[in-house]
Protein backbone atom coordinates (compact mmCIF):
# COMPACT_ATOMS: atom_id res chain seq x y z
CA UNK A 1 0.00 0.00 0.00
CA UNK A 2 1.42 3.27 -1.11
CA UNK A 3 0.42 6.22 1.37
CA UNK A 4 -0.51 9.51 -0.72
CA UNK A 5 -0.66 12.97 1.54
CA UNK A 6 -2.80 16.25 0.99
CA UNK A 7 -3.40 19.15 2.07
CA UNK A 8 -6.20 20.96 1.54
CA UNK A 9 -7.07 24.47 3.29
CA UNK A 10 -10.73 25.62 1.68
CA UNK A 11 -13.67 25.02 3.61
CA UNK A 12 -15.84 24.52 1.00
CA UNK A 13 -16.87 20.78 0.86
CA UNK A 14 -17.67 20.75 -3.07
CA UNK A 15 -14.17 22.91 -3.55
CA UNK A 16 -12.34 20.12 -1.53
CA UNK A 17 -13.84 17.25 -3.16
CA UNK A 18 -12.87 18.83 -6.52
CA UNK A 19 -8.99 19.33 -5.57
CA UNK A 20 -9.02 15.31 -4.59
CA UNK A 21 -10.32 14.51 -7.85
CA UNK A 22 -8.40 16.50 -9.80
CA UNK A 23 -5.44 14.97 -8.07
CA UNK A 24 -5.89 11.79 -7.61
CA UNK A 25 -8.90 11.15 -10.37
CA UNK A 26 -7.23 7.35 -11.46
CA UNK A 27 -6.61 5.94 -8.24
CA UNK A 28 -10.24 7.57 -6.83
CA UNK A 29 -11.60 5.39 -9.99
CA UNK A 30 -9.57 2.29 -9.81
CA UNK A 31 -10.30 1.78 -5.92
CA UNK A 32 -13.64 2.17 -7.11
CA UNK A 33 -13.14 -0.26 -9.79
CA UNK A 34 -11.65 -2.74 -7.15
CA UNK A 35 -14.59 -2.67 -4.58
CA UNK A 36 -16.92 -3.42 -7.44
CA UNK A 37 -15.10 -6.26 -8.40
CA UNK A 38 -14.98 -7.39 -5.09
CA UNK A 39 -18.32 -6.84 -4.22
CA UNK A 40 -19.08 -9.28 -7.02
CA UNK A 41 -16.99 -12.04 -6.04
CA UNK A 42 -19.08 -12.12 -2.56
CA UNK A 43 -21.76 -12.64 -4.02
CA UNK A 44 -23.69 -9.20 -4.89
CA UNK A 45 -24.30 -8.22 -8.13
CA UNK A 46 -23.57 -4.76 -9.86
CA UNK A 47 -26.89 -3.61 -9.67
CA UNK A 48 -27.53 -4.35 -6.10
CA UNK A 49 -24.54 -2.53 -5.55
CA UNK A 50 -25.63 0.50 -7.15
CA UNK A 51 -28.52 0.42 -5.41
CA UNK A 52 -27.82 -0.06 -1.82
CA UNK A 53 -24.68 2.71 -2.88
CA UNK A 54 -27.46 4.87 -3.79
CA UNK A 55 -29.64 4.44 -0.56
CA UNK A 56 -26.53 4.92 1.54
CA UNK A 57 -25.59 7.93 -0.23
CA UNK A 58 -29.11 9.36 0.08
CA UNK A 59 -29.12 8.38 3.91
CA UNK A 60 -25.71 10.57 4.28
CA UNK A 61 -27.15 13.65 2.19
CA UNK A 62 -29.90 14.08 4.51
CA UNK A 63 -27.73 13.65 7.94
CA UNK A 64 -24.62 15.00 6.65
CA UNK A 65 -25.30 17.38 3.15
CA UNK A 66 -21.43 18.70 2.96
CA UNK A 67 -20.27 15.13 3.09
CA UNK A 68 -22.21 13.92 0.22
CA UNK A 69 -21.44 17.32 -1.71
CA UNK A 70 -17.84 16.32 -1.25
CA UNK A 71 -18.32 12.88 -2.36
CA UNK A 72 -20.11 13.85 -5.61
CA UNK A 73 -17.83 16.81 -6.12
CA UNK A 74 -14.60 14.28 -5.91
CA UNK A 75 -16.53 11.43 -8.53
CA UNK A 76 -16.91 14.32 -11.14
CA UNK A 77 -13.33 15.58 -10.83
CA UNK A 78 -12.06 12.16 -11.56
CA UNK A 79 -14.15 11.36 -13.95
CA UNK A 80 -16.01 8.99 -12.15
CA UNK A 81 -20.00 8.15 -11.98
CA UNK A 82 -21.06 9.22 -8.21
CA UNK A 83 -22.33 5.89 -7.52
CA UNK A 84 -18.93 4.45 -7.80
CA UNK A 85 -17.50 6.46 -5.37
CA UNK A 86 -19.93 6.72 -2.88
CA UNK A 87 -19.99 2.49 -2.85
CA UNK A 88 -16.70 2.95 -1.65
CA UNK A 89 -18.04 5.85 1.13
CA UNK A 90 -20.74 2.91 2.25
CA UNK A 91 -18.40 -0.26 1.59
CA UNK A 92 -18.67 -1.46 5.06
CA UNK A 93 -22.55 -1.25 4.14
CA UNK A 94 -22.25 -2.71 1.43
CA UNK A 95 -20.19 -5.70 2.85
CA UNK A 96 -23.17 -5.88 5.85
CA UNK A 97 -25.73 -6.78 2.65
CA UNK A 98 -23.06 -9.58 0.73
CA UNK A 99 -23.77 -13.06 1.29
CA UNK A 100 -20.31 -14.12 2.28
CA UNK A 101 -19.62 -10.34 3.81
CA UNK A 102 -15.83 -11.73 5.06
CA UNK A 103 -14.26 -10.63 8.46
CA UNK A 104 -12.79 -7.83 9.46
CA UNK A 105 -8.98 -7.80 11.86
CA UNK A 106 -8.27 -4.92 13.55
CA UNK A 107 -6.74 -4.47 16.96
CA UNK A 108 -7.01 -0.82 18.87
CA UNK A 109 -5.10 -0.46 22.03
CA UNK A 110 -5.77 3.36 24.30
CA UNK A 111 -3.86 3.92 27.80
CA UNK A 112 -5.58 7.46 28.51
CA UNK A 113 -5.13 8.13 32.58
CA UNK A 114 -6.13 10.91 34.21
CA UNK A 115 -3.72 13.80 34.16
CA UNK A 116 -1.85 12.22 31.43
CA UNK A 117 -1.33 12.38 27.41
CA UNK A 118 -3.36 9.90 26.19
CA UNK A 119 -0.77 6.88 24.36
CA UNK A 120 -2.94 5.27 21.55
CA UNK A 121 -2.25 2.17 18.74
CA UNK A 122 -3.90 0.61 16.13
CA UNK A 123 -3.12 -2.42 13.28
CA UNK A 124 -5.48 -1.25 10.31
CA UNK A 125 -5.82 -5.26 8.59
CA UNK A 126 -7.82 -5.47 4.91
CA UNK A 127 -7.03 -7.05 1.57
CA UNK A 128 -3.51 -5.19 0.40
CA UNK A 129 -5.76 -5.85 -3.28
CA UNK A 130 -8.42 -3.28 -2.85
CA UNK A 131 -6.03 -0.73 -1.51
CA UNK A 132 -3.22 -0.67 -3.42
CA UNK A 133 -3.18 3.47 -2.68
CA UNK A 134 -4.39 4.93 0.57
CA UNK A 135 -4.62 8.91 1.36
CA UNK A 136 -3.38 10.88 4.03
CA UNK A 137 -5.74 14.12 4.54
CA UNK A 138 -5.39 16.98 6.16
CA UNK A 139 -8.26 19.35 5.93
CA UNK A 140 -10.04 22.38 6.89
CA UNK A 141 -13.90 21.89 8.06
CA UNK A 142 -14.02 25.17 9.62
CA UNK A 143 -12.37 28.32 10.09
CA UNK A 144 -9.26 27.90 12.83
CA UNK A 145 -10.03 24.17 12.75
CA UNK A 146 -7.75 21.18 11.26
CA UNK A 147 -8.50 17.40 10.93
CA UNK A 148 -5.89 15.29 9.84
CA UNK A 149 -6.46 11.82 8.68
CA UNK A 150 -5.97 8.33 6.89
CA UNK A 151 -8.34 6.70 4.61
CA UNK A 152 -9.00 5.03 1.45
CA UNK A 153 -9.71 7.12 -1.62
CA UNK A 154 -13.66 7.51 -2.17
CA UNK A 155 -14.31 6.83 1.27
CA UNK A 156 -15.27 10.30 4.23
CA UNK A 157 -12.80 9.40 6.75
CA UNK A 158 -11.28 6.25 8.88
CA UNK A 159 -8.98 6.93 11.66
CA UNK A 160 -7.81 10.68 12.82
CA UNK A 161 -7.75 13.58 15.16
CA UNK A 162 -8.45 17.26 15.12
CA UNK A 163 -6.96 20.16 16.53
CA UNK A 164 -9.44 20.32 19.14
CA UNK A 165 -7.48 17.52 20.85
CA UNK A 166 -10.45 14.51 19.86
CA UNK A 167 -8.66 11.22 18.19
CA UNK A 168 -10.69 8.40 16.09
CA UNK A 169 -9.77 4.99 15.66
CA UNK A 170 -12.12 2.22 13.83
CA UNK A 171 -12.83 -1.29 14.19
CA UNK A 172 -15.50 -3.07 12.17
CA UNK A 173 -18.34 -5.05 13.90
CA UNK A 174 -20.88 -7.58 12.82
CA UNK A 175 -24.54 -7.48 14.35
CA UNK A 176 -27.82 -9.33 13.94
CA UNK A 177 -29.29 -6.30 12.66
CA UNK A 178 -27.49 -5.30 10.44
CA UNK A 179 -28.62 -5.16 6.98
CA UNK A 180 -28.81 -4.11 3.02
CA UNK A 181 -31.21 -1.01 3.69
CA UNK A 182 -28.42 1.27 2.88
CA UNK A 183 -27.96 3.47 6.17
CA UNK A 184 -25.31 6.23 6.97
CA UNK A 185 -21.98 4.96 6.15
CA UNK A 186 -20.22 4.40 9.58
CA UNK A 187 -17.00 5.99 7.91
CA UNK A 188 -18.56 9.62 7.45
CA UNK A 189 -20.09 9.14 10.91
CA UNK A 190 -16.31 8.63 12.09
CA UNK A 191 -15.50 12.11 9.63
CA UNK A 192 -18.27 14.19 11.49
CA UNK A 193 -17.12 13.24 14.83
CA UNK A 194 -13.56 14.49 13.83
CA UNK A 195 -14.98 17.66 11.71
CA UNK A 196 -17.14 19.16 14.40
CA UNK A 197 -16.80 17.32 17.87
CA UNK A 198 -14.32 18.40 20.64
CA UNK A 199 -15.38 16.18 23.26
CA UNK A 200 -16.57 12.86 24.22
CA UNK A 201 -20.19 13.83 25.16
CA UNK A 202 -20.21 15.63 21.69
CA UNK A 203 -19.10 12.84 19.56
CA UNK A 204 -21.63 10.59 21.41
CA UNK A 205 -24.39 12.87 20.42
CA UNK A 206 -23.27 13.04 16.65
CA UNK A 207 -23.13 8.88 16.70
CA UNK A 208 -26.30 9.11 18.33
CA UNK A 209 -27.94 11.05 15.00
CA UNK A 210 -26.96 8.64 12.65
CA UNK A 211 -29.65 5.79 11.17
CA UNK A 212 -26.90 3.21 10.39
CA UNK A 213 -26.87 -0.12 8.45
CA UNK A 214 -23.82 -1.44 9.38
CA UNK A 215 -21.95 -2.36 13.07
CA UNK A 216 -18.39 -0.44 13.89
CA UNK A 217 -16.67 0.52 16.96
CA UNK A 218 -15.30 4.24 16.99
CA UNK A 219 -13.18 4.28 19.65
CA UNK A 220 -12.94 8.00 20.58
CA UNK A 221 -10.01 9.90 22.86
CA UNK A 222 -9.34 13.38 24.15
CA UNK A 223 -7.33 14.35 26.60
CA UNK A 224 -9.41 13.80 29.42
CA UNK A 225 -11.54 10.82 28.29
CA UNK A 226 -11.75 7.83 26.30
CA UNK A 227 -14.27 5.56 25.13
CA UNK A 228 -15.23 3.13 22.12
CA UNK A 229 -19.14 3.94 20.60
CA UNK A 230 -20.41 0.81 19.52
CA UNK A 231 -22.68 1.49 16.43
CA UNK A 232 -25.52 -1.02 15.14
CA UNK A 233 -28.65 -0.47 13.89
CA UNK A 234 -30.13 -1.77 16.73
CA UNK A 235 -29.03 0.66 19.04
CA UNK A 236 -25.47 2.62 20.07
CA UNK A 237 -23.66 1.62 23.03
CA UNK A 238 -20.90 3.51 25.05
CA UNK A 239 -17.90 1.26 26.37
CA UNK A 240 -15.78 3.59 29.03
CA UNK A 241 -12.25 3.06 29.89
CA UNK A 242 -11.48 1.15 32.73
CA UNK A 243 -10.53 2.76 35.98
CA UNK A 244 -6.84 1.95 35.18
CA UNK A 245 -7.34 3.94 32.20
CA UNK A 246 -7.36 1.37 29.20
CA UNK A 247 -9.18 0.44 26.72
CA UNK A 248 -9.12 -1.93 24.20
CA UNK A 249 -10.72 -3.26 21.66
CA UNK A 250 -11.09 -5.42 18.28
CA UNK A 251 -13.80 -6.78 16.14
CA UNK A 252 -16.70 -8.15 18.94
CA UNK A 253 -18.83 -5.85 20.75
CA UNK A 254 -17.95 -5.34 24.36
CA UNK A 255 -21.44 -3.63 25.64
CA UNK A 256 -23.43 -7.06 27.12
CA UNK A 257 -26.77 -6.41 25.22
CA UNK A 258 -25.59 -5.72 21.78
CA UNK A 259 -22.96 -8.71 22.26
CA UNK A 260 -25.84 -11.09 22.41
CA UNK A 261 -26.40 -10.37 18.56
CA UNK A 262 -22.89 -10.06 17.89
CA UNK A 263 -22.27 -12.07 14.59
CA UNK A 264 -19.18 -11.93 13.72
CA UNK A 265 -17.64 -14.95 11.74
CA UNK A 266 -16.35 -17.64 13.52
CA UNK A 267 -13.15 -17.87 11.99
CA UNK A 268 -12.32 -14.59 13.51
CA UNK A 269 -9.59 -14.32 15.91
CA UNK A 270 -10.68 -11.28 17.68
CA UNK A 271 -11.23 -12.64 21.49
CA UNK A 272 -7.53 -14.37 21.17
CA UNK A 273 -6.48 -10.56 20.10
CA UNK A 274 -8.32 -9.20 22.69
CA UNK A 275 -6.87 -11.52 25.26
CA UNK A 276 -3.37 -10.85 23.70
CA UNK A 277 -3.80 -7.09 24.00
CA UNK A 278 -4.44 -7.63 27.80
CA UNK A 279 -0.97 -9.24 27.77
CA UNK A 280 0.80 -6.96 26.41
CA UNK A 281 -0.63 -3.52 27.73
CA UNK A 282 1.57 -2.90 30.59
CA UNK A 283 4.69 -3.13 28.40
CA UNK A 284 3.36 -0.43 26.16
CA UNK A 285 2.70 2.98 28.02
CA UNK A 286 5.41 5.59 27.85
CA UNK A 287 7.47 4.76 24.73
CA UNK A 288 7.84 6.12 21.37
CA UNK A 289 5.71 5.04 18.83
CA UNK A 290 7.85 2.62 17.53
CA UNK A 291 8.65 1.21 20.46
CA UNK A 292 4.89 1.10 21.49
CA UNK A 293 4.81 -0.92 18.07
CA UNK A 294 7.29 -3.25 19.22
CA UNK A 295 5.40 -3.72 22.46
CA UNK A 296 2.27 -4.23 20.89
CA UNK A 297 3.82 -7.50 19.53
CA UNK A 298 4.77 -8.44 22.64
CA UNK A 299 7.13 -11.84 22.86
CA UNK A 300 6.11 -12.87 19.78
CA UNK A 301 7.00 -10.34 17.13
CA UNK A 302 6.01 -10.88 13.99
CA UNK A 303 4.28 -14.32 14.97
CA UNK A 304 1.80 -11.85 17.31
CA UNK A 305 -1.69 -12.43 16.59
CA UNK A 306 -2.06 -8.89 15.62
CA UNK A 307 0.41 -9.11 13.32
CA UNK A 308 -1.97 -10.71 10.20
CA UNK A 309 -0.15 -11.86 7.46
CA UNK A 310 -2.23 -13.16 4.04
CA UNK A 311 -2.57 -17.19 3.57
CA UNK A 312 -1.72 -17.68 -0.04
CA UNK A 313 -3.09 -20.76 -0.09
CA UNK A 314 -6.84 -18.72 -0.17
CA UNK A 315 -7.92 -17.06 -3.17
CA UNK A 316 -6.68 -13.32 -3.13
CA UNK A 317 -9.96 -11.47 -1.90
CA UNK A 318 -10.08 -14.30 0.97
CA UNK A 319 -6.27 -12.72 2.07
CA UNK A 320 -6.08 -10.72 4.38
CA UNK A 321 -2.55 -8.35 5.87
CA UNK A 322 -1.71 -5.60 8.49
CA UNK A 323 -1.69 -3.28 6.08
CA UNK A 324 -1.35 0.05 8.29
CA UNK A 325 -0.07 0.79 12.00
CA UNK A 326 -1.23 4.01 13.38
CA UNK A 327 -1.13 6.47 16.94
CA UNK A 328 -2.81 9.18 17.25
CA UNK A 329 -1.05 11.95 19.28
CA UNK A 330 -4.18 14.33 19.91
CA UNK A 331 -2.38 16.94 22.24
CA UNK A 332 -0.73 17.70 19.05
CA UNK A 333 -2.84 17.02 16.29
CA UNK A 334 -1.12 14.03 14.83
CA UNK A 335 -1.12 11.09 13.26
CA UNK A 336 2.11 8.60 13.82
CA UNK A 337 1.88 5.48 11.13
CA UNK A 338 3.99 2.78 8.94
CA UNK A 339 2.49 1.20 6.15
CA UNK A 340 3.25 -2.45 7.88
CA UNK A 341 3.03 -3.82 10.76
CA UNK A 342 3.91 -3.07 14.05
CA UNK A 343 6.54 -5.68 14.18
CA UNK A 344 8.25 -3.70 11.33
CA UNK A 345 8.22 -0.71 13.43
CA UNK A 346 11.28 -0.81 15.19
CA UNK A 347 14.01 -0.89 11.93
CA UNK A 348 11.66 1.15 10.15
CA UNK A 349 10.15 3.60 12.27
CA UNK A 350 6.82 5.42 12.56
CA UNK A 351 6.06 8.72 10.47
CA UNK A 352 4.60 11.67 11.52
CA UNK A 353 1.76 13.39 9.61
Amino acid sequence: MELHTLITETTDPRERGTLLGTRFGARVRRVAELYREHFALLGMPADQVRSLATRSHEALRAWAPHLAEESDACADAAGAERWTVAAVGARTEILAGCPQPGKGECSTAVFAPAGAAPQTLQTWDWHDLLVPDALLHELTPSEGRTVKLFTEFGAPGKIGVNSAGLGVHLNILFHASDSASGGVPVHAVARRILDEADTLDQAVEIASTARVSASTSLTVVTASSAASLELSPAGLAVVPAAEDGWLLHTNHFLDPGLAAADTGPADSMTTERLAHLREVRAAMPDLSPAERARAFCGDGGADAVVCMRPDENKPRHEQWGTLLTVGLDVTRCAIDYLAGAPHEAPAAGLARF
